[in-house]
């Protein structure tokens, strides 16, 4: 198997399981534990994976975010209430952003029923699912694409986003700490900011997995959002941090 094949391989084995170690790469491609070494190095150069001790994982951490297909299959039931929640917040008529956020782009499959609208967004799966569509009026921010944010961001995305304005904007993020949100990448930060700021009214989509975590950029306070969205009760002293900071939070239970 050629490196690139053997490449994705293993990007397809850790999208299953996680996290692997070298014994484990090194018997199922039949290959040295040097070279399963060279491999992780390049994935985790280009950002799709982290090396950890003895081997390497795609589970998220404080540094470094999972690839958009491995949190797609992360709590997929309670992403799908949460966004059948979240779409009683628009009215037909209105201009809806939608980020790039696994949770966040749900909404986009919930939409032809509040036609016409315009939609912002520079999540390429949801400018897949609405390209064509009749009463969408779609508009796709430009930029560099990421393969693992599956998204566009950077200058053009950024000086498209200041030039617009929205009635609605749907966001998630990948840590919450006490009252406030966090990501681990700069540039994805800039890009969530710039679409709060383009929005009168902001909501955060977020499974209960993101609770209680952290990571390395503060993006911001959650009373910035007008509502955020969860689908199971946040632990007591979790739920205490926010209701005290006086964060509206609403529990989609199952």
């Amino acid at each position: 198997m050629k490196s690139d094949g053997r490449r994705q391989g293993i990007m397809d084995f850790l999208m299953d399981i996680g996290t692997a170690s070298v014994d484990d790469l090194a018997s199922r491609f039949g290959v040295s534990k040097m070279t399963v070494h060279r491999d992780l190095d390049e994935l985790e150069e280009s950002g799709f994976l982290r090396k950890v001790r003895g081997g390497a994982s795609i589970q998220p951490s404080s540094l470094f975010e999972s690839d958009f297909r491995y949190r797609q299959r992360l709590a997929g039931d309670e992403k799908k209430r949460i966004a059948v929640a979240a779409v009683r917040m628009i009215e037909p008529g209105q201009t809806v952003i939608i980020d790039d956020g696994s949770t966040a782009g749900g909404v986009a499959r919930h939409l032809a029923d509040l036609r016409p609208l315009t939609v912002i967004s520079n999540n390429l799966a949801v400018i897949q699912d609405l390209a064509g569509v009749a009463g969408i009026n779609l508009i796709a921010l430009g930029g560099q694409y990421s393969k693992k944010f599956h998204g566009f961001f950077g200058l053009l995305a950024e000086d498209t986003l200041k030039s617009l304005r929205a009635d609605v904007a749907f966001l998630s993020s990948s840590a919450i700490h006490g009252a406030s949100a966090f990501h681990q990448d700069q540039e994805v930060v800039q890009t969530k900011r710039l679409m709060m700021a383009a929005a009168a009214r902001k909501y955060l989509l977020a499974d209960h997995g993101k609770f209680g975590r952290t990571a390395l950029h503060f993006l911001t306070d959650l009373k910035a959002f007008d509502m955020v969205f969860t689908g199971r009760e946040p632990q007591p002293q979790v739920r205490a941090a926010l209701d005290g900071a006086g964060v509206s939070l609403t529990v989609i239970a199952e």
